[in-house]
């Protein structure tokens, strides 16, 4: 299985804070990995439950920086050549300005071997004015280290179609967008993320209910962010029925991503090795899919060819 850990890998799904080293954690509080990990979750309301503490600790700029910085060096253990991770400035502000969190992660972010850009996770628990700051703020550090936008939080309880007001100004001043949308919510989730005109969509894997969804998805080639051992974790699927086969079989823009690799004790090297077995998937399938995260990414169009180069 060594082979699949030297695939060059992208991230394009990936929490800050859902992947703080639980080494780390530990430094603060005397905790087990049951209060960080998730084990048999009910739904994805209490898999949430998980950041309280990462979140807790992530206050100053010296533990945003490291905390990014670690998760950095652990990108790079798993063979990963480019990643967008993501974060909601919103959840550090307890002694922090908005532009002190950005700047902080930042600052740990920066490598010299490993170029990981930044996404701003508005919440859909936050008020309209709090939402539309994460915009600006956007705005302000797009191509700056920032790349996008994105929007995260209970699916669930609070419908992707109330945030219609926040996209359409994302769209009118050109910022580039994911949503979390098909995970704990079904197919009007996903169509409203469509409809707010989305080219990404975080996890998306509930189309599977719709083959009239999934020919939109692919007719308007929207990429889909897949989790799957975190969707096991928030009790969508048993990991032996999830839809990512299918999807790919289908011809439907598939990539790989952990979301949370502390909290669903996840790398992208044992998720490939999980697929590897489940699915029969070869490394011909997982470069392409590799080779989708690349196309999907919020990065330059040479900076995409630079990185295809690798997997050609």
């Amino acid at each position: 299985m060594n082979m699949l850990r030297e695939i060059p890998k992208v991230e394009l799904h990936v929490h800050l804070d859902g992947s703080v080293r639980y080494e780390t954690l530990k430094e603060f509080k005397n905790i087990s990995k049951e209060d960080v990990m998730c084990n048999n979750c009910k739904n994805l309301e209490e898999y949430l439950t998980k950041f309280n503490l990462p979140i807790e600790i992530m206050q100053s700029k010296e533990m945003l920086t490291r905390v990014a910085k670690e998760l950095v060096e652990d990108l790079k253990k798993d063979n990963v050549i480019y990643a967008e991770v993501r974060f909601a400035p919103i959840l550090h502000t307890k002694h922090l300005s908005l532009e002190e969190v950005v700047e902080s992660v930042l600052e740990g972010l920066r490598d010299k071997d490993l170029k990981v850009n930044l996404i701003l996770c508005m919440m859909r628990n936050s008020s309209f004015i709090e939402n539309k700051k994460i915009i600006d703020l956007t705005y302000k550090y797009l191509n700056k280290g920032v790349v996008g936008i994105d929007l995260a939080g209970d699916e669930k309880k609070y419908k992707t179609s109330s945030f219609k007001n926040l996209f359409d100004i994302i769209n009118d001043i050109n910022i580039p967008f994911t949503i979390h949308a098909g995970e704990a919510d079904g197919i009007d989730s996903i169509l409203s993320a469509i409809n707010f005109n989305t080219k990404r969509i975080g996890h998306g894997v509930r189309c599977i209910e719709d083959d009239k969804v999934i020919n939109l998805i692919k007719e308007k080639n929207i990429t889909l962010e897949i989790c799957p051992t975190s969707n096991v974790d928030t009790n969508i699927c048993e990991y032996i029925n999830h839809p990512i086969r299918k999807l790919y079989d289908k011809g439907v823009l598939v990539t790989i991503n952990t979301d949370n690799r502390t909290v669903s004790n996840i790398t992208l090297t044992r998720e490939y090795e999980k697929l590897s077995k489940c699915f029969d998937f070869k490394i011909d399938d997982f470069n392409k899919m590799n080779i989708n995260a690349i196309k999907a990414s919020f990065l330059s169009n040479d900076e995409k060819e630079k990185l295809i180069k690798m997997f050609n």
